[in-house]
């Protein structure tokens, strides 16, 4: 896989402990990047810590879901400048029917996925407004687009985060910030642990390529959106579906 120029610049990656979070964070450190990944899970940063053994990878334990938490975390940061944001902290909850969906899942589905990324953005942004340079990439789902059934909170959490992209990629094109989303199909990741067999298998047959989505592939799409070659695509969502989603 190639790796993008990213020297110099200084990385968030939300939900960085594992699964797409991680092989992002290791993919921009291999092009040059430092990163901060950004978890719950303090247990699970301190094992990728001392695991990767990179003086370019660093962490801070946030709760993405508290704007506070948040805004203290960027505020404590030695050095203002944030290049790049991944929005990529997640979580899929239960597979029910709506009807059958509890109002607390149904709000800690929306706070992870949807008001996780707004509380990032709110508070990163005025950086890279303030340095005239950002590159943002919000981890979305294919789900967002088709909706899935028995996944309506995820579906629709997603589908916000869309629509966000869509209009701070607007908001800020007068800058040089892009903003932009990714829709992956499924990956094996322990995020695939919180469905059931049957919801994973249902996801599978949807994509014509017949496989999931492997994580460098999607690590290199995102590693490019976050590169300055990236100089004109904004407010826009890239499709990496295996053919699932035609649009």
């Amino acid at each position: 896989m190639n790796n993008f120029d990213l020297k110099n610049k200084i990385a968030i990656v939300t939900g960085g402990a594992q699964g797409f979070g991680l092989d992002i964070a290791k993919k921009f450190i291999n092009s040059g990047a430092q990163v901060r990944i950004w978890d719950n899970d303090d247990k699970e940063l301190n094992k990728v810590i001392k695991k990767e053994d990179n003086e370019n990878l660093r962490y801070d334990v946030v709760d993405v879901t508290d704007f506070e938490s948040v805004n203290k975390t960027v505020k404590n940061l030695k050095n203002s400048k944030i290049d790049i944001l991944i929005n990529n902290a997640g979580i899929t909850g239960p597979t029910a029917e709506l009807w059958n969906y509890s109002v607390d899942d149904w709000n800690k589905v929306i706070n992870v996925n949807l008001n996780g990324t707004y509380n990032c953005c709110k508070s990163i942004v005025p950086l890279m407004i303030k340095n005239n340079y950002g590159r943002i990439v919000n981890i979305a789902s294919v789900s967002g687009k088709d909706g899935n059934a028995n996944a309506s909170a995820y579906s629709s959490a997603k589908a916000g985060v869309l629509g966000l992209t869509k209009s701070l990629g607007k908001e800020l094109a007068q800058y040089n910030i892009a903003v932009n989303a990714v829709t992956p199909a499924g990956a094996k990741t322990r995020i695939l642990n919180q469905m059931t067999k049957e919801h994973v298998q249902r996801m599978l047959s949807k994509v014509p390529r017949g496989r999931f989505l492997e994580l460098d592939e999607l690590s290199s799409l995102v590693c490019w959106l976050s590169s300055e070659e990236n100089s004109f695509s904004t407010a826009a969502v890239f499709d990496i579906s295996g053919g699932r989603s035609t649009y």
